[in-house]
């Protein structure tokens, strides 16, 4: 009898394991937008989604974690798979998860997915009054004035990473409260955090992940360091970057304080968000209530893993749709968010990607939404119903990534010694010209001899991301200490600029890596998620020692704010009016954009990037005025005729006429 118990349990967990012979559109959709909690004083509502139990029941916790428990209570089962019961009290300040049983078996406890409060280390929900969780004058919150698409100038930037150094003369050091601070300054007397930013004169803050993540333990958040891409909570801040991760209140408050500090003081908040992968799989919160139904499976039934993390989600199916929409709009809605980064966005469907662009428009119309155009590994969904770089065409309002003109600038991520246009790389120019027009078609471009794409892929210069480097791979200074080690400092200070001029003067979406306007290194460390803060904390004395970097990185900024010739909004017009030069000598990129094309106040701007490593002469006619001169900008306002330009090694010079 005892074999014949253990061979029904085996082929049961057979079954279960091989997940192909289940039927997953076969699911009911539940089409309410109440999962999760909804609390008020007099009762709370707590619903689940979970069509395979047989069984669900709630526990109460007086704690977070540890603590007695308060109450175990059977679930009402209702229609289309969800799950409910009706707390008729004041639930406020207790924490709670859910368990189901399914085929005979009790799953882990977990909170559910929607929950947007927990306790320490997201083990508990928690509920709270989200009323209680508005700053002073959040009522009276606003975006930042923003018109175009191609008007963003994002900077990416971590929490932790922006305060921890001692050099940050930040007192709320790894917090959401240290973005807040004001006035604070490095040692040399320099702005550094809130004031710098607005120093800077970007537009949009992009926040590596601040939702509840796994990898840190937030009672002792100083122990381990990452980045964040290991999604545990979605709905929720995290608690490791608030002063008092217990408290299922504090952290809120503290990200919607430096949300709103951010819109007064004229900065816009993008969210990193995953939604690719979870960080646990078979124990995630999804999967605890639904076995498998949240994931995709390979054709042998195991977990798919286009996102070389472990599993890869089902964004194609609805109730994950539905989660996915409903979280952004959720961000949106509550914290004020005014834009997402998408990790891996060819993990997930375009469907559902363009779902969400339109309801998340419909909200705030000047939203971005950009993301990666591509996978870490093989996926079951075919390639043409993936939002990858390939099909941004078929995007409605989504960018992605160009990692073309990131490795035609510095040179391919994965091979560490490879150069780019910008550390002197021949045959690169094509690249670079695909680059400047926001891969859209120019008659210009021999799409032959782009680097990785070889056709135009977006339809408007709005779905194009331009840079040179982000927290992935070694930024950009490391990148140029390991490929062009024979070259000087300066002369790779005179790369560095290089690279970040091409990004800020192509068309399209301009993006920086925080710190990249001071040469920030991470010490060669390549992947940096869980290096330590000697690695990843932003030196804030390299401003002061390479200020001149920084008021040139300052100034192409202002240059790119104040000129709409470098935004266009409509792919025809970067065809009509920017026309590149001819027959110029290899490694030379020259090219002018019409003002007329966006009503520039300059009648003509010429655009020349010198990316050998010699003294290069281009003959010229006409007078021009100097905006940027071999890597400096020009104060001289009188007008010249320079028959023959000299344009020093590895440099950037912008002409024009009035």
């Amino acid at each position: 009898m005892k074999r014949f118990i253990m061979l029904i349990s085996f082929l049961a967990h057979l079954f279960h394991g091989k997940a192909q012979r289940t039927d997953y559109s076969k699911y009911p959709v539940y089409k309410g937008n109440d999962l999760g909690l909804t609390y008020t004083p007099k009762w709370s509502l707590f619903k689940i989604w979970a069509p395979t139990a047989t069984t669900a029941e709630i526990i109460n916790y007086s704690d977070g974690t540890g603590g007695k428990e308060i109450n175990r209570a059977q679930m009402k089962k209702e229609e289309n798979g969800a799950w409910s019961v009706l707390a008729k009290t004041d639930m406020k300040g207790t924490f709670y998860t859910f368990r189901v049983n399914i085929n005979g078996k009790w799953l882990e406890e977990v909170p559910d997915p929607y929950a947007k409060a927990t306790g320490v280390n997201g083990k508990r929900a928690a509920v709270v009054d989200l009323k209680e969780t508005n700053p002073l004058g959040w009522e009276k919150d606003t975006s930042p004035g923003f018109s175009n698409k191609t008007d963003a100038i994002i900077y990416e930037l971590h929490v932790r990473d922006a305060s921890i150094s001692a050099t940050s003369g930040i007192k709320h050091k790894g917090k959401f409260l240290g973005l807040t601070e004001t006035g604070t300054k490095n040692p040399a007397g320099l702005a550094t955090g809130l004031d710098h930013l607005k120093e800077l004169g970007i537009t949009h803050v992009h926040l590596l992940p601040v939702y509840d993540y796994n990898s840190v333990d937030e009672t002792q958040p100083d122990t381990k360091y990452n980045w964040g891409y290991d999604p545990l909570n979605y709905n929720v801040p995290e608690g490791s970057y608030s002063t008092n991760p217990y408290d299922g209140l504090t952290r809120i408050k503290e990200f919607k304080q430096l949300v709103k500090t951010f819109h007064e003081n004229g900065l816009r908040v993008v969210m990193d968000v995953v939604y690719n992968h979870t960080a646990l799989t078979a124990t995630s919160n999804f999967n605890q209530l639904v076995l498998g139904y949240y994931y995709r499976q390979t054709k042998d039934g195991k977990f798919s893993d286009a996102t070389a993390c472990g599993n890869e989600t089902a964004s194609e199916r609805p109730m994950f749709r539905k989660f996915m929409l409903e979280s952004m709009k959720y961000w949106v809605e509550e914290y004020h968010i005014d834009g997402f980064r998408v990790d891996l966005m060819g993990v997930h469907d375009i469907e559902t990607m363009n779902l969400v662009s339109k309801e998340l428009h419909k909200i705030k119309p000047d939203i971005l939404i950009y993301g990666e155009g591509w996978t870490a590994g093989a996926s079951p969904l075919p390639d043409s119903m993936r939002a990858l770089k390939a099909n941004a065409h078929k995007l409605d309002r989504i960018a992605v990534f160009s990692d073309d003109i990131r490795d035609g600038i510095k040179g391919s991520v994965f091979e560490h010694e490879d150069k780019g246009f910008a550390s002197g790389k021949p045959t690169m120019e094509e690249t670079i010209k695909f680059g400047i027009v926001a891969s859209c078609k120019h008659p210009q471009v021999d799409y032959s001899k782009v680097n990785y794409s070889k056709a135009a892929y977006a339809k408007v210069p709005s779905q194009t991301v331009s840079y040179a480097e982000c927290h992935d791979n070694h930024v950009l200074w490391d990148k140029l200490a390991i490929s062009a080690k024979e070259a000087t400092e300066a002369e790779r200070i005179e790369m560095h600029k290089l690279a970040l001029s091409i990004v800020l003067t192509s068309q399209g979406i301009s993006f920086l890596h925080a710190g990249t306007e001071f040469l920030r290194s991470k010490k060669g460390v390549e992947n940096s998620y869980e290096s330590p803060d000697s690695i990843n904390a932003i030196d804030w004395g390299l401003k002061s020692g390479n200020k001149e970097v920084f008021e040139f990185i300052k100034a192409l900024i202002k240059l790119r704010k104040d000129h709409p010739a470098f935004r266009m909004m409509e792919a025809d017009k970067i065809k009509k009016f920017i026309s590149f030069d001819n027959e110029m000598p290899a490694g030379i990129i020259s090219y002018s954009i019409n003002g007329l094309a966006n009503k520039d106040k300059w009648k003509t701007i010429r655009v020349i990037f010198n990316g050998t490593g010699k003294v290069q002469k281009l003959s010229t006619s006409g007078t021009w005025n100097y905006a940027i001169r071999n890597n400096k900008f020009s104060a001289d306002e009188n007008e010249y005729s320079v028959p023959v330009l000299e344009l020093a090694p590895y440099s950037c010079t912008v002409l024009y006429q009035r």
